[in-house]
């Protein structure tokens, strides 16, 4: 492996790692430009505060939430991640149909994220996670 891709496999270990830890300086510091579109829900953040307002919003239903790599790889100027989301439900989840207020349950589902990098950089310039968003829900036994 090339010194950049293995560069770019480290950069995606550690951002996740930081995510799990809710370092969040250190995740922004993971990004060239921070940048996140969930593809699930249709949503782009774009620009530090942005990203940071959606670390907030994703971390108060589920404050513990963390991710176990199931496994990575990369091409190009794009890395794949493989991953299981965990969680528990400890504060109020915001949905089309309202507010749910915390069951206290636990979430695992299985998601998988691109990370796209600048060209000839370790520094992520977007992270796409790829998700269906009831899956969540279903996993709470809220569906």
């Amino acid at each position: 492996m090339d010194p950049l891709t293995a560069a770019r496999i480290q950069t995606v270990r550690d951002h996740m790692r930081l995510e799990c830890d809710g370092d969040w300086d250190g995740v922004i510091a993971t990004f060239e430009h921070p940048r996140y579109e969930l593809y699930g829900a249709g949503t782009v953040f774009d620009g530090e505060d942005a990203v940071r307002g959606y670390f907030a919003a994703s971390r108060t239903p589920f404050p513990d939430q963390a991710n176990e790599i199931i496994a990575i790889g990369a091409g190009g100027d794009t890395v794949l991640v493989e991953f299981w989301l965990t969680g528990t439900h400890l504060g109020p989840l915001r949905t089309p149909k309202g507010e749910i207020a915390p069951t206290g349950k636990a979430f695992r589902v299985r998601m998988m994220a691109s990370f796209e990098f600048a060209p000839d950089s370790a520094k992520i310039v977007c992270e796409r996670p790829y998700f269906d968003q009831r899956a969540v829900i279903r996993a709470l036994g809220l569906s």
